[in-house]
This record gives structure tokens, sequence and C-alpha cells, in this order.
């Protein structure tokens, strides 16, 4: 059994966190193999997800969609060849 060696800094820890912008148009346009409701559904869920995580406290519905929208557009974006920025 071979050991790693670990550092204490990896990159992903030193690295800046990145924001991800989307383009008007970029979420107006269906993505490749993924019909508009399966992407709503996809948002849907991660926003519920979202909420559960923080005890389902009201008045941050919109900040869960948001974000659920952008991690979903950006993963689908990743899955069908774009590039994470």
């Amino acid at each position: 059994m071979a050991s790693r060696r670990t550092s204490d800094t990896t990159p992903a820890a030193t690295a800046p966190r990145r924001t991800l912008s989307v383009k008007k148009d970029a979420v107006s346009r269906p993505r490749a193999g993924v019909t508009p409701e399966a992407r709503h559904a996809l948002i849907a869920e991660s926003a519920y997800l979202r909420a559960e995580r923080r005890g389902f406290m009201p008045g941050r519905e919109a900040e869960d969609w948001l974000a659920a929208e952008a991690e979903v557009d950006a993963l689908l974006k990743l899955s069908h060849g774009g590039s994470p920025q």
C-alpha cells in the first residue's frame, strides 16, 4: 500500500474564487440535449435542496432559485463541452 504525500495548501484552496456570469441570451437558448422542461426541473430540485439545507427559512427563495439556475447552467455547459468561464 503506497501512501500519498499531501500538501496543506491545495490549488483549490489558494486559487481565487470565480463568480459565474451568464449572458442573457445564453440563458434563453436551450441547451443541446436538455429540454426547457428538464432544465426547469433540475433548477427546481437544486433550489429545493438549497432551501432544505438552510432549514426552509423564508425570504431567500429568489436567491436559492438564482443560485440553482447558475449552478445547473454551468453544469450543463460543462457537460456539453463548454468552458466553465
